[in-house]
């Protein structure tokens, strides 16, 4: 029986998503979890693979187990076992085939700066501090660019696995709400540190260092061209539909 689960964690004490040797991540710790609850070795697949400081609230990780669990003792039991920047939120069962990654047919991330010149230390893990005014308005009519298809080489980070640099954003938006600038985009799929690179444009767009012209950048397909990637730990992925 395959089951899926609704993840959520705090990625700033992980080194990201995926088993690395030696190393704190997310998938060692649940693995470990699930092995400890149902006494076998377990192997997860995720939507996702996280970086080392990135957030997620809605992570989707399938397994297969040949025990059969009630969903809510699965939900509880393995909040009970996980660290507590590691949480299950939702747990169901779906067919053999159904792929969290492949299956997906969109993510959402959102990517959240905290726009004042004072620090906060309720949001310091969660945000960007940028500490001089930013023209949220010029960062919107930029973003808003990059909705459709479109080659993204210029925000692609060096040892990016993907086939293709092709990918169809269904949504880029940026708002401001207090102190806070909040950057949403969706879409099929993303490359290596992609929404970080576009939010360090974005930033440097609000700063008044760039042209609000990304049809250019795009266009151009070269990363030497965009701006420094955006720290990791303001970025969260929010959802993934199916």
């Amino acid at each position: 029986m395959q089951y899926r689960l609704i993840v959520e964690y705090d990625g700033t004490d992980f080194h990201g998503w995926q088993l690395q040797s030696e190393k704190r991540t997310v998938q060692a710790a649940l693995e470990d979890a699930l092995a400890r609850l149902l006494g076998q070795p377990v192997r997860v697949a995720a939507a996702g693979r996280t970086d080392a400081g990135v957030h997620a609230a809605g992570q989707v990780v399938c397994f297969h187990s040949q025990r059969v669990v009630a969903l809510d003792t699965l939900r509880r039991a393995l909040n009970a076992l996980t660290p507590t920047d590691l949480a299950i939120r939702a747990a169901d069962t779906v067919p053999d085939a159904f792929d969290p990654r492949r299956t997906a047919r969109g993510r959402r991330y959102v990517y959240r700066i905290w726009n004042r010149a004072e620090p906060s230390p309720f949001w310091r893990r969660y945000t960007w501090h940028v500490p001089w005014p930013l023209d949220a308005e010029a960062m919107q009519r930029a973003a808003a660019q990059l909705v459709g298809e479109f080659d993204f080489s210029s925000f692609r980070a060096a040892g990016c696995d993907a086939t293709h640099p092709m990918r169809r954003v269904f949504r880029s938006d940026l708002a401001r709400t207090g102190d806070q600038l909040v950057y949403e985009i969706e879409a099929t799929a993303f490359l290596r540190h992609m929404v970080r690179n576009i939010v360090g444009t974005l930033v440097e767009i609000g700063s008044g260092r760039r042209s609000e012209d990304l049809g250019a950048l795009l266009a151009a397909r070269d990363r030497n061209l965009a701006a420094a990637t955006a720290p990791a730990h303001g970025l969260c992925l929010a959802e993934v539909r199916y």
